[in-house]
């Protein structure tokens, strides 16, 4: 496998399906998402689409079910917009990357704090 083929390949397709996501899909039960990455399989045949959602646990749940809802819709775009032999199976996957990065932040701050304090 091309290891830069399919870096370009998983970067079109996070571009395309970034797209689709902010302004194709038009649920309700769909918050602030950002897709932060995409990840094929060795085959080609499954991509991760990681993604980023504002809120609490319960818009992330329905946001998540949004974005599985769309998979179909997503998945046919993707075939249309990207000339590939086989499009890939979509499964969304939650990124909580931004939610550990502000938990270390907020732990950082309270050790700063406390050594301010001493």
């Amino acid at each position: 496998m091309n290891k830069i083929r399919k870096a370009r390949v998983e970067s079109v397709m996070k571009r395309e399906i970034a797209m689709l996501v902010l302004q194709e899909i038009k649920d309700p039960r769909l918050a602030f998402a950002t897709v932060t990455g995409v990840s094929l399989t060795s085959d080609y045949k499954t991509a991760h689409v990681y993604v980023s959602i504002m809120g609490d646990d319960e818009a992330k749940q329905r946001s998540m079910e949004a974005l599985h809802a769309a998979t179909g819709f997503v998945r046919k775009s993707v075939g249309d917009n990207i000339s590939m032999q086989f499009t890939p199976k979509i499964q969304f996957v939650l990124d909580n990357a931004l939610d550990e990065r502000a938990r270390i932040d907020r732990l950082l701050k309270e050790i700063e704090d406390t050594k301010k304090d001493e």
